[in-house]
């Protein structure tokens, strides 16, 4: 730790400063106003570039200009940075240096719990972050429903690299870093629990907003040597993650961070590491890289006598079974987690996830059983909703089960307002597996009612919205396949080869978002 100011300096005044656009202006001199358009504030709640480059940090390139956290950055702006800096007192250059810590926006808590200290006490530091705020942040409003309303902050890049700087030079940074990291593993262990508790979409909103700092603090490399150390909260934190990357569609980029931490980690991955490392090599497309991993977590599992970690490994059994179309094995690998999974699991899919699974391992070879099981999935589910809430994914999944049976049954109506919910639901997650088994299954239902131009529109869009998502060598599950397959070679009796090529581009183009809304 470098020295830090004596107490007591917390209570001095900011000396007069210049405000934060200041130094976000690119001019020669700080007291010339050199563009009256949009303010940086406007820009960051509209989400939005405006058009006119003239403004100056939305110029081309310069000869002073540098890349800062991939953003363009002049000499000017940093300049007028510097010079906002000088006329700080003590507390709030203390606070300005350790707020460069943050990668993407903050609010008061992790202000408190990231910078506070003897210098800067918990009870003060509110105070001044306030008294910075013209000088050296921007507010912002990345509120999502629900949340409660309080201020939340994001330092542009100028400031933040002044920040960065100053603090380096003073030693503190390997402290900030860990404090850092330590404050993520807390956010994403209250994502995983309110995903657990039925907050599914509250969950995937908390992520998606934290994950700049979430993505710093899941890489060790940033900590002081040793990096091991560090490297098992970067794996605490892609795990209790994971459905960010499996059920809302971020699979390649979580296996790529797991993968990264597990190999500094210093002893042996947990179950629960290697358990998602192989569910997201399913989610990839590549089951057989899943089957090492299955066998590491299985034993990993009873060497630390994790019993919840085995219902997780019988239900990913079950899903890769599936995935190749082993629909007997899958049956049977979703009963015995049911069997092992607690009726309130505290982490990885629920019983209604199982339940769901064995519908659609059961539902086109032994519709009956199938039935039985969704029947039993709503009372189950029915039992113990006040505690636990929505399991939205499970019943997405459930909802193409159900459409299976109604068409099985004739019902092209019922089959297919069912595959539309499901297709909706599994859009509002962002499950891109999900999405595209739905609309493929509704555009057989459709085709089985004459509509083929509606199916084409469909599968034109599934397969932009593969190839957008997916490598080149991503297959998709046996269940899906079979589905897509009939599809097209019915397509292929009613529309020549020009029509078809037409029909799939007019769907690419539309997309799935607007045809699951017309449809």
């Amino acid at each position: 730790m470098g020295a830090e100011d004596p107490p007591g300096t917390t209570d001095r005044r900011l000396r007069d400063g210049a405000p934060a656009d200041e130094w976000l202006q690119d001019g020669p001199s700080a007291d010339r106003q050199l563009w009256d358009g949009p303010s940086a504030d406007e820009w960051l709640r509209e989400g939005t570039v405006p058009a006119d480059r003239s403004a100056p940090w939305a110029a081309g390139p310069a000869p002073d200009e540098r890349l800062l956290w991939g953003e363009p950055v002049s000499g000017d702006q940093l300049a007028a940075a510097e010079r906002a800096y000088d006329r700080c007192g003590p507390s709030e250059r203390l606070l300005w240096e350790r707020l460069s810590v943050f990668e993407g926006t903050f609010g008061p808590d992790a202000v408190r719990e990231v910078c506070a200290s003897w210098a800067l006490p918990p009870t003060a530091v509110l105070g001044v972050l306030d008294r910075l705020l013209p000088l050296a942040l921007l507010r912002v409003d990345d509120l999502f429903a629900g949340e409660d309303d309080v201020p939340r902050y994001w330092m542009p890049h100028p400031a933040r690299a002044v920040g960065a700087r100053r603090l380096t030079g003073r030693g503190d940074r390997p402290d900030l870093v860990l404090r850092h990291r330590r404050w993520c593993v807390k956010l994403a262990r209250t994502a995983a629990d309110r995903w657990q508790s039925g907050r599914q979409l509250d969950a995937r909103d908390l992520a998606l907003r934290e994950l700049p700092d979430l993505a710093a603090a899941m890489d060790p490399t940033t900590a002081s040597p040793p990096r091991g150390d560090e490297a098992d909260a970067a794996v605490e934190i892609a795990v209790s993650l994971w459905f960010l990357w499996v059920v809302c569609g971020r699979a390649a980029e979580g296996r790529t961070r797991l993968r990264h931490a597990l190999a500094l980690l210093g002893g042996e991955p947990s179950a629960r590491a290697l358990w998602l490392a192989a569910f997201l090599e399913l989610e990839s497309g590549r089951p057989e890289e899943a089957d090492p991993l299955l066998v590491r977590a299985w034993a990993a599992a009873v060497r630390d006598g994790d019993g919840g970690a085995l219902g997780l490994l019988a239900h990913l059994r079950g899903s890769t079974a599936l995935y190749q179309g082993r629909t007997r094995a899958a049956a049977d690998e979703y009963r015995e987690a049911l069997a092992l999974t607690e009726e309130y699991p505290e982490f990885g899919p629920t019983r209604h996830a199982c339940w769901a699974g064995l519908a659609l391992a059961l539902c086109r070879t032994d519709p009956e059983a199938a039935q039985e099981a969704l029947d039993l999935a709503d009372l189950d589910r029915e039992s113990r909703w006040g505690r636990a809430g929505r399991d939205m994914n499970a019943e997405a999944w459930s909802a193409m089960a159900r459409a299976e049976l109604a068409a099985w049954d004739g019902d092209a109506e019922r089959a297919a307002e069912h595959a539309r919910w499901a297709l909706r639901e599994h859009l509002r997650l962002g499950s891109a597996a999900g999405a595209a088994g739905a609309a493929e299954l509704l555009a057989q239902i459709r085709l089985s009612a004459g509509r083929r131009d509606e199916a084409a529109h469909l599968l034109g869009a599934v397969d932009l919205l593969r190839t957008s998502v997916f490598d080149s060598s991503y297959r998709p599950a046996e269940f899906c396949v079979v589905t897509r397959d009939r599809s097209e070679r019915a397509l292929r009796t009613l529309l020549d080869g020009p029509e078809l090529r037409y029909a799939y581009e007019e769907g690419a183009r539309r997309g799935l978002f607007a045809l699951a809304g017309e449809t």
